[in-house]
């Protein structure tokens, strides 16, 4: 399995508009962070987690024209936005990309953007629905799916398994269910929401990502979803050794 980070900012990115880096200092590239999103390559497939408004960027930040499916998180601008640009994924493909989420994630995109999924007499559909409603099989893997709470909402959470070894994604959530924890205890790599440092009502704070990933065991925590407050290098400083900050580029290979 593969994962690449294609951002991992907050909603406003980092910097801020207005070239607002907050704390972050502005000479280290790993601080300049994209709406969070991601590419994992499992089970002979290339998957894109989200499509916020720089999945454009990303893609070609990644050298990347082919994918074989989008899953969405849930429906919160900064992770679909971006939909439209999937046309071209669609035009690559000589076909429409199949698109996954929830069902009622899945109707707030159409009511939103009902002619990607619809087309009209100048323009085909370029996306097909599919509802998340079980987990998955795909060649020799397992996608395996959990509900977060994230505010008033959920979001989805996922977790890849391929030949023994596991990737969890749990972005966008504020509290650790029991259903999230058995989904997640001991993978072999975990990207985790934290915003910042001071609790927030609908995202994870650091000590208590950190105090989770120590309960729930798992090999390697990977830090997502950073505001302006998080300096990478002085993250870097403070984590444990099992523990970093990601950065929007960032390539690990899970064997």
């Amino acid at each position: 399995m593969r994962l690449r980070i294609l951002g991992c900012g907050t909603s406003s990115g980092v910097p801020r508009i207005g070239n607002d880096w907050g704390t972050c200092d502005p000479g280290e590239p790993k601080n300049r962070r994209t709406r969070s999103a991601a590419l994992v390559e499992v089970g002979g497939e290339r998957i894109l987690i989200d499509c916020g408004p720089d999945v454009r960027e990303q893609l070609l930040a990644a050298d990347v024209s082919r994918i074989d499916r989008v899953i969405v998180t849930h429906d919160h601008a900064d992770h679909c936005h971006g939909i439209d640009d999937l046309r071209q994924v669609a035009h690559n493909r000589h076909n429409q990309v199949p698109l996954h989420a929830r069902p009622g994630v899945l109707d707030r995109l159409r009511e939103r953007f009902g002619y990607t999924f619809a087309g009209n007499a100048l323009y085909p559909a370029v996306l097909s629905a599919h509802p998340i409603d079980q987990d998955w099989t795909l060649s020799n893997s397992r996608v395996r799916f959990v509900d977060q709470p994230h505010g008033g909402i959920t979001s989805l959470g996922l977790r890849f398994e391929e030949h023994g070894k596991s990737i969890a994604y749990a972005i966008d959530f504020h509290e650790l269910t029991e259903a999230m924890a058995n989904l997640y205890q001991r993978s072999d790599l975990w990207v985790a929401d934290c915003l910042r440092r001071r609790p927030h009502p609908t995202h994870a704070h650091l000590d208590a990502v950190l105090g989770w990933a120590r309960d729930l065991q798992v090999g390697q925590l990977l830090l997502s979803h950073l505001d302006n407050s998080m300096d990478y290098t002085n993250l870097v400083k403070a984590l444990p050794s099992w523990a970093t900050p990601a950065f929007d580029g960032q390539e690990i290979e899970c064997k």
